[in-house]
């Protein structure tokens, strides 16, 4: 031919060598390059297989796709050495070899802008220690694998797209690691990432997978995989999937749109989720199979299933922990089954449950702690024998039933509330046992605590208050009681058949004797001296003990025949959260009380999803049972504002406005209203209605905490819980309440809790070191115990 088809052209260093060579073929050219080479090639159809064995640089002469490599058989490209291929089209059409084959330890090759358009067993295969990096390539093989590792090769792959595999997207075997960074792997017939074999790695970054006939990711046989900021969707089968002793962790993910499972995990893999959300799913978001298995979320979401299945299943002994989660709009939330199950969830919500929140069975345990459940059908059902394990500080709320217990399940439960609910707040049957410390029901519609058939739960300082039965109802003899108390009124009498009315009557003593009333208020010395033991809150105090005192010196002119000034009693709460506006008007209803001002002093709160109905008319009915709880006491209105938003126009909010007002004004005597919320957002709140303001008349403006009184929370924290603070540990102390930011999200008093809670934590991990700790030692915190930042901090 007159004209080269391809032409090497020499490297700069190269001065003793000719300029330039001009070839008919590739394999020419390749054979005559020398390492440091270019090999230009000029477009068209290149029917050979090329072997790239020596450190070269190939690319067509004008530009992408503007030559294609496609050999009648065997491999089209294959590289053993350092070289760098741009720009070319290669195709293969034998089934049983790849269609680029990068191996052996000598090969580093890096493929930039190449299409691999094939029908091989697999588009690119990087083998037996060799390296390669990929570049705004794609590949296409529906014969095979689209691209795989195996061999302990190592690969780097960016801005690429894999699609149409016949196979999986991408397969890491061998002890192979593969890095991926934004790339797309779509529309293949196997798993889009399938990850296998001891040491065998992966760890993708911004990627998409996608239209996968298959699982988004498999990972099995003890590899493991690392997903950021990835989006995996529209696969037909487990969004992921885990098995023998395989580990996967995802930051930042997005996981939905499945027919299947989000995650199923078996064979003693585990799964970690942080910063994760998990929604749209046709079974299950978590399936955490068999002893050894162990699923973990951190600050994760979960919702929206598409399915009637529970979102997360755990059994056959495996463990899953949630931290700082949240899980809504379900048919279940979370089922446990089976011995030696188990579930641990700290700090997280559920809610618009269906059905069950929580459900344990089968021998399974679970340990909540400062969990929230809210609009489930049950809170927590505790189904059988063996199943149990222990709540702390949780609050359920909004619920059909809060608790069930029954056929011999044995939970304890501390420190825990049930409120609002349709049916009983706790109902334990059929031999169910249960144990329920410091526990509080109410507002619930049915009764407290139902407990039948004998059973013998322990009921210790619980109490019940509000509810519309009894707040304790046991058919017959068995639960044990001790310091329980109750407020609400028994049920009508009903004419029963003889030999009930009998049962009832024997057993009626035993219930007066182990149920006590609620305690009258205290004399207002006392609730006046609480108030004054509070940290800070100076203003507050006087503000409040100048309104006792005007009432009381007007209750003694009256005695004494004198025209008494008429006060209006319903106050104005401003300030930032955790700044004891609660607890302040707790002590106010108290104190009206011993002064005759109010028959029982005690305190009603609620929010705007208390007062608010979903239709027009339910939400005067709402207030209206809202005002009549509190009769004879104090209504406190928490985040008042909400029932003004300010694009409200047409918001039911008003409505509960609206029939206040009328309600303070017809019952002016009955009832102390106090509204509470940011001192901005009240202002609106008073201008919602013409008379909403000229009800109250008196606004308390509540002070953030200062340094030094957080110190002083601090430090009847440590006295209430038998700590001491070491020396130097106050001053560092203040100086970390003194830095920190103090935002809309600032919490005050809990701040101070926070700290302490977490100086506890660091000081339990410091002391656990220690062979034999002095009683000294177990009492002390030191300034390293402080919070990450500040112990840092006092390190450097």
């Amino acid at each position: 031919m007159g004209e080269y088809r391809v032409r090497v052209t020499q490297d700069s260093a190269s001065r003793w060598r000719r300029r330039a060579g001009e070839y008919e073929t590739l394999h020419e050219a390749l054979t005559a390059a020398e390492p440091g080479d270019t090999v230009l090639v000029r477009p068209g159809m290149f029917r050979e297989n090329l072997l790239i064995d020596k450190r070269v640089t190939v690319l067509p002469s004008d530009g992408p796709g503007t030559v294609r490599i496609v050999p009648p058989s065997g491999v089209p490209l294959t590289v053993t050495a350092a070289a760098t291929v741009r720009d070319l089209v290669i195709e293969g059409a034998e089934s049983s070899v790849p269609a680029v084959l990068v191996t052996g330890p000598e090969a580093d090759v890096e493929l930039s802008g190449c299409r691999v358009e094939t029908r091989s067993a697999v588009g690119v295969e990087i083998a037996d220690r060799g390296n390669a990096t990929l570049r705004g390539c794609t590949v296409s093989n529906p014969s095979g694998l689209g691209i795989r590792l195996r061999s302990q090769a190592t690969a780097v792959v960016e801005d690429c797209e894999v699609l149409d595999a016949g196979q999986a997207g991408l397969a890491v075997l061998g002890g192979a690691t593969a890095r991926l960074e934004r790339c797309k792997l779509h529309h293949a017939s196997g798993a889009g990432v399938l990850l296998a074999d001891p040491g065998s790695s992966a760890e993708l970054t911004s990627c998409e997978i996608y239209e996968i006939r298959g699982s988004g990711v498999q990972a099995e046989s003890q590899a493991s995989g690392r997903l950021a900021d990835c989006e995996i969707h529209r696969v037909t089968g487990n969004g992921l999937t885990l098995d023998t002793e395989a580990e996967l962790t995802l930051t930042g993910c997005r996981v939905h749109t499945l027919p299947e499972n989000a995650a199923d995990l078996r064979g003693r893999s585990r799964l970690t989720l942080e910063q994760t959300t998990v929604r749209d799913f046709g079974r299950g978001a978590l399936s955490v199979w068999d002893q050894g298995t162990h699923a973990e979320a951190r600050s994760s979401e979960i919702h929206s299933s598409t399915g009637d299945y529970p979102a997360v299943w755990v059994s056959d002994g495996a463990r899953l922990t949630l931290t700082d989660c949240s899980l809504h709009d379900l048919p279940d939330a979370l089922f446990v089954l089976d011995r030696e199950s188990r579930a641990v969830a700290k700090d997280c919500s559920f809610s618009r449950i269906r059905s069950s929140a929580v459900s344990v069975s089968g021998g399974a345990t679970v340990s909540l702690a400062d969990c929230r459940i809210q609009q489930a059908g049950t809170g927590l059902w505790f189904r059988d024998h063996g199943s149990g394990g222990r709540l702390t500080g949780c609050e359920i709320s909004e619920v059909a039933t809060g608790v069930i217990v029954t056929k011999g399940a044995d939970p304890e439960l501390r420190d825990c509330t049930v409120r609002g609910s349709t049916d009983a707040a706790v109902y334990v049957s059929a031999q169910g046992k249960g144990s329920f410390e410091d526990c509080r029901v109410s507002h619930g519609k049915g009764f407290g605590f139902h407990i039948i058939d004998g059973c013998r739960t322990a009921l210790t300082r619980c109490r019940a208050e509000q509810n519309g039965r009894a707040g304790f109802e046991f058919s017959e003899p068995g639960p044990v009681t001790e310091g329980c108390t109750s407020d609400d009124v028994a049920p009508p009498v009903v004419e029963l058949p003889a030999p009930r009315t009998a049962q009832l009557t024997t057993a009626a003593p035993a219930l007066a004797a182990q149920i006590s009333q609620i305690p009258d208020c205290r004399p207002a010395d006392e609730a006046l001296a609480e108030l004054d033991a509070l940290i800070g809150l100076a203003t507050v105090k006087q503000e409040v003990r100048t309104l006792i005192d005007l009432i009381s010196v007007g209750r003694r002119r009256r005695q004494a025949g004198l025209k008494a000034p008429s006060l209006r009693r319903h106050l104005v709460f401003t300030g930032s959260p955790g700044t004891g506006k609660t607890t302040v008007a707790r002590l106010y209803g108290e104190i009206l009380a011993s002064l005759g001002v109010l028959q029982n002093g005690h305190l009603v709160e609620v929010a705007r999803v208390d007062l608010v109905g979903e239709h027009i008319g339910s939400t005067a009915i709402r207030t209206q049972a809202a005002f009549d709880k509190a009769r004879g006491g104090v209504l406190f209105i928490d985040e008042a504002y909400a029932l003004a938003p300010e694009d409200g126009a047409r918001d039911f909010g008003r409505e509960a406005i609206d029939t206040l007002v009328k309600l303070m004004e017809d019952h002016r005597d009955e009832v102390v209203v106090i509204v509470a919320g940011y001192t901005l957002e009240m202002e609106r709140f008073l201008s919602a209605n013409p008379g909403v303001s000229s009800r109250f008349s008196r606004t308390i403006t509540f002070p953030d905490y200062t340094a030094a009184e957080l110190l002083q929370i601090a430090r009847c924290q440590c006295a209430e819980h038998e700590y001491e603070l070491g020396e130097g540990t106050a001053a560092v102390l203040l100086e970390h309440f003194a830095g920190l930011e103090r935002g809309p999200g600032f919490g005050n008093g809990r701040t101070a809790r926070q700290v302490f809670e977490t100086m506890v934590e660091r000081h339990a991990m410091r002391v656990a070191q220690l062979a034999d700790p002095s009683t000294e030692e177990l009492q002390l915190l030191v300034p390293a115990d402080l919070p990450e930042r500040e112990s840092a901090r006092m390190a450097q």
